[in-house]
């Protein structure tokens, strides 16, 4: 108590002034408009700007749940579409949309992920996942993105996959030429990551540039009209009657990191009915 009274005895001058100061600009911006304007202008822009700063820091931390909640809803509503769906029980030919939708049954599922590693740069490019065969991955199973075509699964552990992407010489994916329906396979030369090859298309046909490339589904493991890409240019094959054709890809795979692993439904049934094709078939 002593050293505060001192305290007082010593500052009474200083703390004087300030009381006086601080009564002054109070009865100054009550009973004066303008600079009461401008001071609750300003105590508007600092709180702003504060609440904009926090706003900011905010949306960082919950973008990651933000973005997982939108794939969520993504996964749902791509099992929606009709080239996720098999019709059963029904006639060919028969308006789409006149049909209920108790006559089709899930042909594809899909499982969200994120991509936590990457390559982009390499002979042979992978990604690596943070999902696998404990939420139902396994080895040979298609990923796609938002975008387009991602790759094929290599391998899967428990809570993790490795999946070869579009970037590595050994991709084949069966692919084809929208308006033509011309087939090919998408194959990849080693040098530019947003481009890729198609092979396989006869140089008879007539090739538009930019018309779109996109999965013909015929292996099971994209659904069909996925898309893969955009004709950027066609050469001739030397000593072949084929078309060399340059792919613009759809996905960017520097950037990408959200993904979905295709799961068939219906792939054992495929692949038990065509076990039965015979190899060396009798004329």
């Amino acid at each position: 108590m002593r050293n505060f009274l001192a305290f007082i005895r010593r500052f009474r001058v200083l703390l004087f002034f300030a009381l006086l100061q601080g009564l002054a600009l109070t009865v100054y911006f009550t009973f004066s408009s303008f600079p009461r304007t401008q001071y609750l202008t300003s105590a508007s822009e600092v709180s702003g700007t504060i609440q904009s700063i926090r706003n900011d820091l905010t949306k960082h931390f919950n973008l990651e749940g933000s973005n997982k909640a939108l794939q969520a809803e993504n996964r749902k509503l791509r099992e929606e579409l009709l080239q996720n769906l098999l019709l059963v029980g029904v006639e060919n030919g028969m308006d789409s949309v006149l049909i209920p939708k108790d006559n089709y049954i899930q042909h594809f599922e899909y499982i969200p992920g994120t991509i936590i590693r990457s390559t982009f740069d390499r002979t042979n490019n992978y990604f690596t996942l943070d999902i696998g065969f404990m939420q139902g991955v396994e080895r040979g199973m298609g990923v796609i993105s938002d975008h387009g075509v991602v790759g094929i699964v290599h391998s899967t552990s428990e809570h993790f996959s490795v999946v070869k992407s579009c970037l590595t010489e050994d991709i084949n994916i069966t692919v084809m030429i929208e308006s033509t329906g011309e087939p090919g396979l998408l194959k990849w030369d080693g040098r530019l990551a947003r481009y890729g090859n198609m092979t396989g298309v006869s140089n008879d046909t007539e090739i538009k540039k930019w018309s779109k490339i996109i999965t013909r589904g015929s292996a099971g493991i994209f659904p069909r009209g996925i898309p893969v890409g955009k004709v950027a240019a066609t050469t001739v094959v030397e000593g072949q009657p084929l078309w060399d054709v340059s792919v613009l890809y759809s996905e960017n795979y520097r950037t990408l990191q959200y993904i979905y692993v295709v799961k068939n439904l219906l792939q054992d049934e495929q692949r038990a009915l065509e076990a039965q094709i015979p190899r060396n078939p009798q004329p």
